[in-house]
């Protein structure tokens, strides 16, 4: 087993406390996401052995094409997991754009398919459809984009929403981009079983995460394929589990209560069922903040989307994070603030622990040890 750990490029801004709002509601950091920190940030990732960076979409953060197209010339082997929304763009065009990605980069675009679950937000695109059609929409625009990537032949479809006809690209992606979906509706599911390469959750409590993976792998079965599963969870690791909550309870005091009433406000008008779950597991009260051992829901008190940390030294994280790979996840998409600094906290002190486990490896050098590194040894002891 080789797990892959992937970063998060906070286009909307970073900070040293929580930056609140996202997923409909208005988001700014006090460092601001030029493109000079955003290489930073992409730098530490790679060097520290993250094989992607996720950026995210919507009216809250910067357009994620864009960005991530400033960013491919001065990286060399760090791969992008671009969040787009199916709705806003045409699929032979977006199967076209992931053709032009893939062979200016070298074949380093990943992609993260978001049908989209704030209306206010979708509508403010120009998109009124309903929650049920967006998501047959999004399978019929990944329906079209996979035929244009693997056919050899012009493309003609007529659905529901998308319509075309004789479209071919004159060069198609290669490699084909992986592509990563989540969705916790009874709608999402057939349609991530159906067209996604790797099916994202948020980070919940064991159970509850071994319970929605069962879901999509009985949905994958009955459509004849095998997915790979990954986890959207933010990390707080230090050397030590004081120094790791200490931190947890320095975000959580800086946070301004009316940045919680603001963000629970707007969160509360989601149609997204993995927001909603989100939403429950703190009910708004930053009292009830541990939910399982090292789960910490203290982010989503003002953040939108993934709103859970694994807060605890780099063994425990290291431990929590193999109890995951253990139900079937493969892919960790990880984050905390500042980015920068915490890509280093973790790149140096849990990746180590995983790699002297033999479940991860650096894709960028040999392995070493983990008591080689200054932050794993402190946290053995």
């Amino acid at each position: 087993m080789s797990l892959a750990f992937h970063w998060f490029l906070p286009t909307y801004g970073d900070s040293r406390n929580l930056v609140a709002g996202g997923h409909g509601s208005s988001m700014h950091g006090d460092r601001p996401a030029t493109l000079r920190y955003l290489h930073q940030i992409c730098a530490a990732a790679k060097d520290n052995g993250f094989e992607a960076v996720l950026t995210p979409t919507g009216l809250w953060c910067e357009d994620a094409w864009l960005t991530t197209a400033m960013l491919i010339e001065r990286t060399e082997t760090l791969k992008f997991l671009v969040a787009f929304r199916p709705g806003l763009l045409s699929p032979t065009l977006a199967a076209q754009m992931a053709g032009t990605f893939q062979r200016h980069s070298q074949g380093r675009l990943l992609l993260n398919v978001v049908t989209g679950g704030e209306p206010h937000e979708q509508q403010a695109y120009g998109d009124y459809l309903d929650k049920q059609a967006r998501y047959t929409r999004t399978a019929e625009f990944l329906d079209v984009v996979r035929r244009l990537w693997t056919s050899k032949e012009p493309v003609s479809f007529a659905g529901e929403h998308i319509r075309v006809d004789g479209a071919q690209l004159n060069n198609p992606p290669d490699p084909i981009p992986a592509v990563f979906f989540g969705g916790s509706s009874g709608s999402a599911g057939p349609v991530a079983a159906k067209y996604s390469d790797v099916y994202l959750t948020w980070g919940e409590p064991l159970t509850a995460v071994a319970e929605k993976l069962d879901w999509i792998r009985g949905l994958a079965a009955e459509a004849g394929r095998t997915l790979q599963f990954g986890l959207r969870i933010h990390v707080i690791s230090r050397p030590t589990a004081e120094q790791a909550w200490a931190e947890a309870d320095r975000l959580l005091e800086a946070i301004d209560p009316a940045d919680i009433e603001r963000v629970q406000a707007s969160l509360a008008r989601s149609e997204s069922e993995g927001q909603r779950r989100m939403l429950k597991l703190h009910g708004g009260n930053s009292n009830r903040l541990l939910i399982a051992p090292n789960l910490w829901a203290g982010v989503g008190l003002v953040r939108g989307g993934a709103g859970t940390a694994l807060v605890g030294s780099h063994e425990e994280v290291a431990q929590r994070l193999i109890e995951y790979a253990d139900l079937g996840i493969d892919h960790f998409i990880l984050s905390g603030y500042p980015h920068l600094e915490e890509a280093y906290w973790f790149g140096e002190g849990v990746l180590p622990l995983l790699e002297n486990r033999g479940v991860w490896k650096h894709p960028n050098r040999k392995s070493q040890p983990a008591s080689s590194t200054p932050f794993a040894a402190a946290s053995a002891q």
